[in-house]
């Protein structure tokens, strides 16, 4: 079946125009068809969903959990400077009427320099928790490859396959790694 898939592919462009679309997509489907059939005849195959994992596995939980006691300090600190600057902007927006030309000036620019401080600030700790999320994930990543391994070796899968778009759940095995990753 094969063979005729790459006999045809053989055949010059013209003379594939000539057959028509109808006729490539037939030789096409039936090729497709015979490597089915082969994968059907003695293949194991299994999916795992890695987002599940790095949000449903117990040391996932776990590095979350860590990772967030880790920035709790930082994020209320900057929770208090946003509201802070929040509570001084309103004040000013009150004042601002009765304020002199050069104090509304120097207490915009105040402001403004607060906020960009604030922004920066923030900026800052997405990047410093994501760096350290992505830390701790690798671990996660690296052990689950190992169970994944693990289990293809003993239930002799030919291929196991990471984030596809569609999946039939009979070959989801991701409980069963997220089981491993649990004990």
């Amino acid at each position: 079946m094969l063979s005729n898939v790459l006999k045809f592919l053989s055949v010059s462009a013209p003379s594939r125009r000539a057959l028509g679309s109808s006729a490539v997509a037939c030789v096409l489907a039936l090729g497709l068809c015979g490597v089915q059939v082969a994968n059907a005849q003695g293949s194991k195959i299994g999916f795992v969903n890695t987002e599940r994992i790095l949000r449903d596995s117990a040391p996932a939980r776990a590095a979350q959990a860590k990772i967030e006691a880790e920035f709790k300090k930082r994020d209320e600190d900057l929770q208090r400077i946003g509201n802070s600057l929040k509570a001084s902007a309103q004040k000013f927006e009150k004042d601002a009427p009765v304020l002199s030309e050069s104090d509304r000036g120097k207490r915009q620019r105040e402001l403004a320099n607060q906020d960009a401080d604030l922004q920066r600030k923030r900026r800052e700790f997405q990047e410093d928790f994501n760096r350290r999320r992505n830390e701790e994930f690798a671990v996660i990543v690296e052990k689950a490859n190992v169970s994944i391994k693990r289990i293809a070796e003993v239930e002799n899968f030919d291929a196991i396959i990471q984030d596809a778009v569609t999946v039939n759940p009979r070959i989801d095995i991701t409980d069963k790694v997220i089981q491993a990753l649990g004990n």
